[in-house]
């Protein structure tokens, strides 16, 4: 470790990406009872409108649930390295590498104006790193619309960002195969309406992964 590191974990130790703990050593982020109690999801690809599959290393519970909230509403972006990192390395894992091109699902300008960061981009970003290339915007978020989570059924949630996001640029994604990456997929209807922009703007394909999902009912 470089003299700056040792500075720097002095005035401002590792904590685990999780819990916030702090960490006796850097390593991979996370303190050994967040990594014992890691509530990993099934082995399977899920299926949802417009998606050819999706998947996530972990189910949205404990501890997961309480580092997710810390990333997204307690101003702490460094964490996305680490909870990147690890969906790269469950994709790896899993042998899934049919994709031409990394993105992600973008905020509202209003959103991100509010929490100073992306967090699905620098998911992405980490996620790509992991894989050995680079993330590349390919969505934007046109207008703001009532947080996901507040919304009770999947048919509202639809409704809710029913047209707000917009393609890029199509000759970008015409003829790609895409990974698309989010934060959480609960219902999975966030997911579908980016990947039907995709395909209509002439994509091949979109799978997504996401650091979380919820269990199957």
């Amino acid at each position: 470790m470089s003299l700056k590191d040792c500075v720097l974990d002095f005035f401002f130790p590792p904590r685990c990406a999780f819990c916030g703990a702090i960490l006796e050593e850097s390593g991979d982020g996370v303190c050994s009872a967040c990594r014992k109690a890691l509530p990993r999801a099934a082995d399977t690809e899920r299926k949802c409108d417009f998606v050819r599959a999706y998947t996530a290393p972990f189910y949205y519970e404990e501890p997961v649930r309480q580092g997710m909230l810390a990333y997204k509403f307690r101003n702490a972006p460094s964490r996305g390295k680490v909870f990147g990192r690890m969906i790269g390395e469950d994709l790896l894992r899993r042998g899934i590498d049919g994709f031409d091109l990394i993105s992600w699902v973008p905020l509202s300008a209003k959103r991100y104006r509010r929490r100073g960061y992306d967090q699905a981009r620098l998911l992405a970003e980490a996620a790509a790193e992991a894989l050995g290339t680079k993330a590349v915007p390919l969505l934007r978020k046109a207008r703001d619309v009532s947080p996901q989570s507040r919304l009770r059924t999947p048919e509202e949630r639809r409704a809710n960002i029913s047209g707000c996001y917009v393609v890029r640029s199509a000759d970008a994604v015409r003829g790609k195969r895409i990974l698309l990456i989010d934060d959480i997929i609960t219902t999975g209807s966030t997911l579908s309406e980016c990947a039907r922009m995709l395909l209509t703007a002439g994509a091949v394909s979109v799978c997504g992964a996401a650091l979380a999902c919820h269990r199957e009912e």
